[in-house]
């Protein structure tokens, strides 16, 4: 996830963050199988499909699309989610966004709203087109930045039944905004303008570069969401780099291109999601619950704001004695039948 905004998390320098952390989790009950199919734009989508061990093809499942967390890919906190739901029953599918991880696109870890949008919707053509599933229950998960594209695909793709967003990232307000409002226009505006000199030095062949992110080293001055974010992307918590990431780690996207988040605005119209259910999952501690909050605010019903107490954000990556999976199973059980 990016780092934007401010840092007003109180985690100790130095502190244990690995207690009940299982971002790799594997479970005997599940099967994996890489897929890939491609989005509208022609661009191929790679995904790792999740099928409960007693699948059986003559009765379709209903399915459920995970989505990473932003700059994430689908070995970040998205398998793990996809394999929990697998063993409730539900066909999984964790995905790559396009310009990240397996998937393609160039530049790599570029941003477009609307092409990771469409990879939802790509999602579900793929899934609605499989003997073994019921096209027509299928749900998302969003995690992080992935809860505003998902938001943003299910407001024009009504064959997405069900959505539940987990420590959900306005994108587009964080770039706008940051956290809490804290960025003036004055600010703002030389974020742009640096993205726009630099389209000129790229432009000629010059060197592509990169921005916000998970910082790749601590020092005594790192601020505790910093460290937040860095004690899952950059330790063996959840560490991973996949072999298209030639440039950077991830979570960084690229300069001139994460401008484009500005002209971001997943949460307008999202009451026309409605009769079709919502769920926002976000800790009580979480720098970032103001998204949710929003989001709900916004939202139509039938929605449902869900706090985790005593969690942070990056806690429901891959915590799993705090990740509510009990009432993710409850939701698209109930709405996906």
């Amino acid at each position: 996830m990016m780092l934007v905004g401010l840092l007003t998390s109180s985690l100790a320098i130095g502190a244990d963050m690995s207690n009940s952390t299982n971002n790799f989790y594997k479970s005997d009950a599940v099967t994996i199988k890489k897929v890939n199919f491609k989005n509208q734009y022609n661009m191929t989508v790679v995904g790792n499909l999740f099928l409960p061990n007693y699948v059986d093809n003559s009765k379709p499942l209903p399915a459920i699309i995970v989505g990473h967390p932003m700059g994430a890919v689908k070995e970040q906190s998205a398998n793990l989610y996809a394999t929990k739901m697998a063993e409730q029953g539900f066909i999984t599918l964790a995905i790559d966004l396009s310009f990240w991880g397996e998937s393609e696109g160039q530049p790599r870890q570029a941003v477009s709203p609307d092409i990771y949008a469409e990879d939802f919707s790509a999602a579900v053509d793929f899934l609605g087109s499989q003997s073994f599933v019921d096209r027509n229950n299928i749900g998302v998960i969003g995690i992080c930045g992935s809860g505003s594209f998902a938001i943003s695909a299910a407001k024009i793709d009504p064959r997405l039944k069900a959505i539940a967003t987990i420590s959900m990232y306005d994108m587009g307000s964080a770039n706008r905004n940051a956290l809490n409002h804290s960025l003036t226009l004055e600010q703002r505006k030389q974020i742009i303008d640096n993205a726009a000199q630099q389209r000129y030095v790229e432009f000629m062949g010059g060197k592509t570069q990169y921005t916000s992110g998970t910082v790749d080293q601590l020092n005594e001055n790192s601020q505790p969401i910093e460290r937040e974010f860095y004690d899952f992307y950059r330790t063996p918590r959840g560490e991973f780099t996949p072999a298209s990431s030639t440039a950077q780690l991830t979570t960084h996207p690229t300069l001139t291109s994460n401008v484009k988040f500005i002209n971001f605005y997943p949460f307008n119209d999202i009451e026309t999601i409605s009769p079709r259910p919502m769920l926002f999952i976000t800790g009580d501690k979480a720098h970032s619950k103001e998204f949710s909050e929003d989001a709900y605010q916004r939202a139509a019903q039938p929605k449902e704001l869900y706090y985790v107490k005593n969690a942070g954000h990056v806690d429901l990556y891959d915590r799993v004695n705090l990740i509510p999976f009990e009432k993710l199973t409850d939701f698209f059980k109930h709405n996906l039948q």
